[in-house]
């Protein structure tokens, strides 16, 4: 595995060439991404691929996204440190533990169990005491840790779900892809006051957001 190059010169090269060059500048997101092993978080035959400048399959139906991807989304955060923050759609835990290294509590919801489980044990083992996490429809949020000064959603929704922009606090950001099923535009939402400032951050494909205020399951 990794014969040619150790993993920390792969992340040294993937913040180089794929996020520092594409205009990600945040200093503690890039340090985020060098320090956390991102092969630690995909699947074993797809470990030489985990540098790679695209997403990955984690089973479920579910991927790892994109490096860039993840770098984007939490500099639109616009972390400084310390925050409570909230992240629909675990995944691997990839992005959660990107998230746990600035961010203060990382309140993290997953509906697949298999998913969460094994990314619970994977944070557990490599140190991140400040994640929790829950099995549940991620579109209601987490209303007993709210309010978040952060909300990222890793999965395409139809619409902002009403709850999460409730949960999030004053000055806040919620990051979420919004569109159709395969193809989705990135939104930043910051509150002030009742009112929320949008902005758009590029095209985007996630796989869809399920839940009472997403998709419908149509494996039901």
């Amino acid at each position: 595995m990794f014969s040619h190059e150790s993993t920390f010169e792969l992340r040294e090269r993937m913040v180089r060439e794929q996020i520092r060059k594409r205009g990600i500048h945040d200093r503690a997101v890039l340090q985020a991404m060098l320090d956390v092993p991102r092969h630690e978080f995909v699947e074993t035959r797809n470990v030489e691929e985990a540098y790679g400048d695209h997403p990955l399959p984690i089973g479920g139906e579910q991927t790892i996204s994109q490096p860039y991807m993840v770098a984007l989304m939490t500099q639109e955060l616009a972390l400084k440190g310390g925050e409570n923050v909230l992240e629909i759609g675990t995944g691997s835990g990839y992005q959660t533990a990107i998230l746990a290294r600035i961010a203060g509590m990382v309140c993290t919801i997953e509906r697949i169990d298999s998913l969460l489980a094994q990314a619970g044990k994977r944070l557990e083992r490599m140190g991140y005491s400040n994640v929790k996490l829950r099995n549940c429809d991620g579109t209601l949020g987490w209303p007993e840790e709210s309010p978040f000064q952060g909300i990222i959603v890793t999965a395409g929704a139809p619409g902002v779900p009403p709850p999460l922009l409730d949960q999030l606090d004053q000055g806040g950001r919620l990051v979420i892809p919004v569109g159709d099923r395969f193809i989705q535009t990135l939104l930043v939402l910051e509150r002030h006051g009742k009112r929320f400032k949008k902005t758009r951050s590029g095209g985007c494909r996630f796989v869809p957001l399920l839940g009472e205020h997403g998709w419908e399951d149509d494996r039901r």
